[in-house]
């Protein structure tokens, strides 16, 4: 391993103990629908939250791909602690949680990174970063050893999404992959509102919309801190093929802490050709 990327939300944001954080993930799956779906899961979207506020929606997604066998997992979480523009792969190495060790696709990384001038090698963008580690512990539990590409995103403009779902399609042509987004919905409206604005959002991921979002987001009518990974999720997979969208699971931080006057929206959806 060339660079480690220690955790910096075990024991806060989910469990650091490896067999609660295992068990936990297992309770959440067990709670979960047992849903098939025709055909094969190429896009993920889960929210980023603390696993009690939001680790029982993740699950709706994350459970359909227990088993699975993909090549790479492409993760894309947006930036809350570096302002910096374009997108960053963490390029060697791995990002570490209580469950082992995730290593870096470093060829892709490699790849990824040449592909086009907007996406860079910024180390500081990952180290403090909580929306790509998150999503990690539900996929080492569903998926067992993989390897992946980590990208987090300075810049979510409608630009720079088509150019990073691009290159991820064309630095992974021919082999299966999953990408996931990493998104959380409107922040700390109260429930009424909070459920108009994301209903919005919905809808979009439910008509696999991309553009629909992205003009949304631009004009302010809705709100996700992960809005450019969704796009990206739903803009990759769809040159991949992907012709069918799944909105899974909406709730908000309310309907776990019961305090309704200021939440945080979440969604668990998945596109599959």
């Amino acid at each position: 391993m060339n660079v480690l990327r220690k955790s910096v939300i075990a024991g806060s944001w989910y469990p650091g103990n490896p067999s609660i954080l295992k068990r936990d993930i297992e309770n959440y799956f067990n709670a979960a629908p047992d849903l098939k779906l025709p055909g094969e899961i190429i896009g993920l979207i889960a929210p980023h939250a603390g696993y009690i506020y939001s680790g029982q929606i993740a699950a709706h997604a994350y459970k359909l791909i227990r088993k699975e066998k993909y090549e790479t997992v492409v993760v894309i979480g947006p930036s809350h602690r570096l302002a910096f523009h374009g997108v960053s792969v963490f390029g060697s190495g791995g990002y570490e949680t209580p469950l082992g060790v995730v290593p870096v696709a470093e060829e892709l990384a490699e790849k990824i990174k040449k592909s086009d001038k907007i996406i860079a090698d910024i180390p500081a963008a990952h180290l403090q970063e909580h929306s790509v580690e998150i999503q990690l512990p539900f996929l080492q539990v569903a998926l067992g050893d993989f390897s992946f590409l980590p990208l987090v995103m300075g810049d979510q403009d409608a630009h720079t999404c088509r150019k990073l779902a691009m290159a991820i399609y064309e630095v992974t042509r021919g082999k299966k992959i999953l990408i996931v987004g990493s998104s959380d919905l409107s922040h700390f409206y109260n429930d009424q509102m909070a459920k108009k604005m994301d209903a919005i959002v919905l809808e979009y991921l439910r008509s696999d919309d991309a553009d629909g979002l992205l003009q949304s987001l631009e004009n302010g009518v809705v709100e996700a801190c992960g809005g450019g990974p969704m796009a990206v999720v739903m803009l990759a997979a769809r040159m991949m093929k992907a012709d069918k969208a799944y909105l899974l699971k909406y709730a908000n931080s309310g309907d776990v802490t019961g305090d309704k006057s200021s939440v945080v929206g979440y969604a668990a959806a998945v596109y599959c050709k």
